[in-house]
């Protein structure tokens, strides 16, 4: 299944926002004597969007053909996602739990009406923002965590949407679309308490609402990274998100992606905006398609201050040929990169596979003697060198990659696994060549072609609890760089390579 490698957003972003305003939050604590829950005087308002560019969605019938001589891309997952929010809620404080008192409802147009969104389609009119939720008045502050309400899967005890895509599946309120059907989107206790965007993944600090002013806060539902397949094969929300104030006056990042050679677009490249986190490892922050014309844009963009991001991209066409990563350093907000070049797999005799490669593992989890049960996340990274300086960077996973995981008693283990382990298993489909490096000076992109040599990657797996948001395990991130022979991990193009054993212990 087709879910993109954001890692486990929830900690890493958090650690790569924490990066970037780390000397922000200093400035803030000398200035204002560090307070942390700050409510003024008077009344705000705030408006609400939703976002989530749809980068695992499958074309529809109605889509856009590709020009003559682009690049077709292969099918996506899902065809639609729908949840139903029933609430969207802020707390000055970021201690606050879900019985705290102080909740400011930011929407309250949902109490009485919720909304169900298709997490994966934008609107005719081309607006970049799936809904506009609701809009209030309320005390002017710096609120430092959201919460969403999602009406549960059950017989409903309050108002529920006019129209409901899962009524097929009865009392179903959130669920997925796929080409075998309509399947229920199992949820979490917390999707009852709230789903919470905690300060660590709100964009830019605490969402700051001034007495007589309107702040513009957009909540981004990274749908490619929150649904998880479970061994039984029903599908789990495990949701990935951030928020963010945006504003009318704020120009994204945009360009086109096109073949080297041919300079023809390539539609359904996977284009990645990535923040550099404490280790100066490229997190995943947003991500999304080209359309047909091999466009893409981030839009709205709401970044961490005093943040640039990286632009990864990768892509693998209709008929199996797969494309090296292109990566573009400290892309500045407002930046149109115009041509982006990927560059097509070179096989490495005449006939040989221009095809992506395959790295396949095992990850397994023990507390003490006894298996856990856990929810595993693995990431592809790759590193350049640029200027003397190496850089480290999530890779952007193929479809068919499979890499976000369930380890528990259900899967068998290989010989040599910790006795009493619990295990689970991996698939990641990823580029087999070098990155295309490009780097800005004077407003102009200049690329570097891909390295010779091996291809080279390190698999990186984060654990947490199946029930919830929390690390699990000590340590709770764990990586490879080798391959199960204990030799470097090496990818060729249409061939799979066995990844050294990732063991967890310590899972209570």
């Amino acid at each position: 299944m087709r879910f993109l490698n954001s890692l486990d957003l929830r900690q890493k972003l958090a650690a790569v926002l924490a990066s970037v305003l780390l000397v922000g939050l200093a400035a803030a604590a000398i200035s204002c004597g560090g307070g942390s829950n700050v409510m003024t005087t008077g009344m705000g308002t705030v408006v609400v969007t939703l976002s989530d560019p749809p980068s695992c969605a499958a074309p529809t019938a109605g889509a856009a053909a590709v020009p003559a001589g682009g690049t077709a891309a292969p099918a996506g997952t899902f065809s639609s996602v729908f949840v139903t929010i029933r609430s969207i809620q802020a707390h000055i404080s970021a201690a606050a739990d879900a019985n705290s008192d102080g909740w400011q409802e930011l929407a309250p147009q949902l109490v009485s009406a919720p909304v169900q969104a298709d997490l994966l389609h934008l609107p005719a009119n081309g607006q970049c923002l799936l809904e506009q939720l609701g809009s209030t008045s309320l005390p002017a502050g710096d609120y430092q965590q959201i919460r969403l309400i999602l009406v549960a899967n059950a017989v409903p005890s309050g108002p529920v949407p006019s129209t409901n895509a899962c009524s097929s599946l009865g009392n179903i309120f959130n669920c997925v679309v796929d080409t075998t059907g309509t399947h229920t989107l199992d949820l979490s206790s917390e999707a009852n308490t709230g789903l919470k965007i905690p300060p660590g993944q709100v964009m830019g600090g605490p969402i700051h609402v001034a007495a007589g002013q309107s702040v513009d806060l957009n909540i981004d539902f990274n749908t490619c990274a929150s649904i998880i397949k479970e061994g039984n094969g029903n599908f789990r929300l495990k949701p990935t998100l951030t928020a963010g104030v945006v504003s009318a006056n704020t120009t994204g990042i945009s360009g086109q992606i096109v073949d080297n050679v041919t300079s023809q677009p390539i539609a359904g490249a996977v284009v990645t905006l990535q923040f550099a986190d404490m280790s100066g490892t490229d997190r995943i922050a947003m991500q999304e398609l080209t359309d047909s014309n091999g466009h893409f844009g981030f839009c709205p963009l709401t970044l961490p201050v005093g943040a640039v991001p990286d632009v990864v991209v990768d892509a693998i066409t209709s008929s199996g040929t797969a494309y090296d990563v292109t990566v573009v350093f400290n892309v500045t907000a407002g930046t149109n990169l115009g041509a982006v070049p990927l560059v097509a797999e070179t096989p490495a005799t005449a006939g040989a596979s221009t095809g992506p490669g395959t790295i396949q593992g095992a990850i397994t989890a023990i507390n003490g003697t006894t298996g856990a049960s856990i929810d595993a996340t693995v990431s592809a990274l790759q590193t350049v060198t640029v200027s003397s300086t190496s850089h480290t960077f999530t890779v952007p996973l193929f479809p068919t990659s499979n890499s976000s995981i369930q380890v528990n008693s259900g899967t068998s283990c290989a010989t040599g696994s910790p006795a009493g382990a619990f295990c689970g298993s991996y698939t990641l489909v990823v580029p087999a060549s070098n990155p295309n490096v490009g780097t800005i000076s004077a407003g102009k992109v200049t690329f570097t072609a891909p390295a010779s040599g091996d291809v080279l990657y390190t698999v990186e797996a984060d654990a947490t609890n199946p029930t919830s948001n929390a690390a699990i395990c000590s340590p709770a991130s764990q990586t490879t760089s080798k391959d199960s022979t204990n030799m470097p991990l090496k990818v060729t193009p249409g061939a799979t390579t066995n990844a050294a054993r990732i063991d967890f212990s310590g899972c209570s």
